[in-house]
């Protein structure tokens, strides 16, 4: 069956990304990378809350020690009372780049993705921050996103998304990445893949930007389902609610104009259904010892 989609919030994100549920809070976290903005929704209560961080936030991931930790342009903070606070680190990249999306795998470390903001020059590469070093991996795009990395912290899935195309890699010692293999290839028609998350399954969950929806992939790349959204989009899911079967889902507005806007008048809110399988908490990021 597929699964019915329910508007969560009518949140209005120009860039809608990142989202992380947090089993302590019972919340969803996500952020506005056009907007400036992290937000916070609790389903069990109803309550939502915005803090207008400025920058470009464009992942949020829990911390060890309880705060949240936010990429933001050329650095990483962490965000105390809705603002950018201590750097945890700086990334040295182009002027013109800026951090993406990002995760966590299961030995705490931080694996994210930094992009050309004008979406021009393949500037685009990928890190992993381990308690508190820097670590540059061979992987190139323009546009960089995931990563999303397997429980056992052994496969990372790195989507090139102006290319529509997602590769899987080896994480071996260092931290480090080696022997590449082609995972999926969209076509034009299926828009670009964007934030991609795994499930408690080991499937792919994918964002189709301009695709209007997201898609269940197995660990083969067969396509097992494709849950369609009202707006075209789309941009990451994160698995939450007691269970984990709850996929919320952040969407844009962000280069839509009047007449598009119209005829999707929800691009930006934030949306869920119930998913075929659970997703995993994501682990926290540990700081150095």
């Amino acid at each position: 069956m597929i699964p019915a989609v329910r508007l969560v919030w009518n949140v209005g994100t120009q860039l809608g990304e990142g989202p992380v549920w947090c089993p302590d809070e019972q919340a969803l976290w996500f952020v506005d990378i056009k907007g400036g903005m992290v937000h916070r929704h609790c389903p069990r209560t109803g309550a939502n809350a915005s803090f207008a961080t400025g920058g470009k936030p464009s992942f949020i991931v829990p911390g060890a020690d309880g705060d949240m930790i936010v990429g933001s342009e050329g650095g990483i903070y962490r965000l105390a009372d809705g603002r950018f606070a201590d750097r945890v680190a700086a990334i040295d990249m182009p002027a013109h780049n800026r951090t993406n999306d990002a995760t966590v795998d299961a030995l705490g470390r931080l694996w994210l993705g930094t992009m050309d903001d004008d979406e021009a020059q393949e500037t685009g590469a990928l890190y992993c921050l381990d308690r508190g070093d820097l670590h540059t991996m061979p992987a190139k795009a323009i546009v960089t996103n995931g990563p999303a990395v397997s429980a056992d912290a052994r496969s990372l899935y790195f989507v090139d998304s102006a290319r529509r195309r997602i590769w899987r890699f080896a994480i071996g010692d260092g931290p480090s990445i080696a022997s590449p293999e082609p995972f999926l290839q969209l076509e034009e028609a299926d828009g670009h893949p964007d934030g991609v998350v795994l499930d408690s399954e080991d499937c792919l969950w994918v964002a189709l930007w301009d695709g209007w929806g997201v898609r269940r992939y197995a660990p083969d790349g067969a396509l097992l389902l494709q849950v369609d959204l009202p707006c075209a989009r789309v941009t990451k899911i994160a698995f939450g609610g007691p269970s984990l079967r709850t996929a919320f889902v952040t969407t844009a507005r962000t280069g839509l104009d009047e007449a598009q806007l119209a005829k999707h008048p929800l691009a930006g809110g934030l949306f869920a259904f119930e998913a075929p399988a659970a997703g995993r908490p994501l682990p926290n990021y540990r700081f150095k010892v």
